[in-house]
């Protein structure tokens, strides 16, 4: 017999709309929406939803979860889990682990560890180099998420500069192109300039100077003018200038789009000032920069010139991040933290729930034509989250799931929080308790 679980009297927010309801899931599928719906039967399990909202599983289409390789900063298990308890229910994660995914059965090794171990949905972007032309065309785009290349070096370096392989790239591949934009030679230049001044510690809050707005621009734009001239299907990563945003058409249908964008939680909540106390915990590639760049950022989003919300969670540990400037690692760990950080600018007015779930599920879900997954719909996967807009908590050591151990968001209280999360329709997390060991599945592509 199929488990059964039955939501009652949840305010759901689904495709632009807001209305009051009962969801009933069989097994792995949502089976009926509602305005009310009684069980079916004794064994089914009832959650009692009044005055919570529900909303469907976040896909975040940018996590670094570090294995295989660099498991002591994070592994797939340990950072799904987390991701599990902050509502998302699907991932996709970046090629540069040790070793990098940048061969068909490098990349099939990582679904082999998700298989077994991820809490949530997974799936893996294949690696592009100067050199792996003939492995980026073997790859089956409707069983993998997409391309990544990095146009700018990050941390594990697969940095593609060979302009000739890059529009081969363009050319030739059919999978979706996701790029991390930042030029490499004016980032050197700027390096060197500070390096002379300061040496390796040099303050963190130069950072946004070095990985400039030139750097960034540069190098989306140029990406952009290839796409144009290859017809290559590209999204541009983690886009934190306001000057990019106009890069971006303002179609609200996906469907329509060619070049898409997506911004990240960090790049919409951080500014430059807050290198001054939150140091190399804020330091990101690309890097947070200043209030007129967050500002573009936010109205980008709101007029759908940015279609995808995103974390690029990318953890490291706290020994590491505690190093000199030329030695701290970029990145930092977002993906328990991201929903309720949304919930919290929602609070402050400047995102509706609507757009929330627009942004960060039905988007990607678009975006990546991830299969019966990101809306709450008769028929699709029963990927659920159920948030309390008024249960406010802390973020501390106690509470934080990464295998890091720490968070960029210590110390802030968040009015909202996660109380249930479903993965393909068996309860995942439940206030704080993990009560089933989910495993998630491949996630699969409506594509020819």
């Amino acid at each position: 017999m199929k488990e059964s679980v039955l939501i009652k009297n949840a305010n759901i927010v689904n495709e632009g709309s807001i209305f009051q309801g009962d969801v009933l899931v069989e097994g792995d599928r949502i089976l009926e929406i509602a305005t009310s719906i009684s069980a079916k039967s004794s064994q089914t399990k009832i959650i009692e939803a009044d005055g919570l909202f529900l909303l469907p599983g976040m896909i975040d289409d940018q996590v670094h979860f570090r294995e295989p390789g660099l498991t002591h900063k994070a592994t797939i298990e340990s950072e799904s889990k987390a991701a599990v308890a902050g509502g998302i229910t699907s991932f996709i994660e970046m090629p540069n682990t040790v070793p990098q995914a940048t061969t068909i059965a490098l990349l099939e090794d990582k679904f082999t560890i998700a298989k077994e171990t991820s809490w949530a949905n997974y799936s893996f972007m294949f690696g592009g180099t100067n050199d792996n032309l003939s492995e980026i065309l073997k790859v089956d785009p409707t069983k993998v998420a997409g391309l990544k290349l990095f146009l700018g070096s990050s941390t594990g370096n697969m940095l593609v500069d060979d302009p000739k392989v890059l529009e081969e790239i363009f050319s030739k591949s059919k999978l979706l192109i996701s790029v991390h934009c930042e030029d490499e030679g004016t980032i050197k230049k700027n390096l060197e300039k500070y390096m002379q001044e300061y040496g390796d510690d040099i303050p963190m809050e130069m950072h946004p100077i070095i990985r400039s707005e030139e750097a960034c621009y540069l190098s989306s734009s140029n990406a952009i003018k290839l796409a144009k001239k290859t017809g290559a299907r590209l999204h541009v990563f983690h886009l934190s200038t306001e000057k990019e945003t106009h890069l971006f058409d303002k179609k609200k249908a996906l469907s329509s789009k060619k070049i898409t964008a997506e911004v990240c939680i960090h790049h919409l909540w951080f500014t430059d000032r807050d290198y001054q106390t939150k140091g190399s915990k804020i330091k990101w590639n690309p890097a947070v920069k200043t209030q007129k760049d967050k500002d573009g950022l936010w109205k980008a989003l709101l007029d759908n010139r940015i279609d995808v919300i995103a974390t690029d969670h990318a953890p490291h540990t706290l020994d590491e991040k505690n190093q000199v400037y030329t030695k701290a690692p970029s990145g930092g760990p977002l993906v328990q933290h991201a929903l309720v950080a949304l919930l919290e600018m929602h609070h402050k007015g400047q995102i509706s729930l609507e757009t929330i779930v627009e942004k960060f599920a039905h988007n990607p879900a678009i975006l990546f034509e991830i299969k019966e997954r990101g809306y709450i719909r008769a028929g699709y996967k029963a990927d659920l989250v159920l948030v309390d807009l008024n249960a406010p908590w802390t973020v501390n050591k106690s509470n934080i799931l990464y295998k890091c151990g720490w968070s960029p968001f210590e110390g802030s209280i968040f009015k909202s929080r996660v109380t249930h999360t479903l993965i393909n329709g068996r309860i995942a997390y439940e206030n704080g308790h993990f009560p089933n060991r989910t495993h998630g599945e491949r996630l699969t592509f409506n594509r020819a």
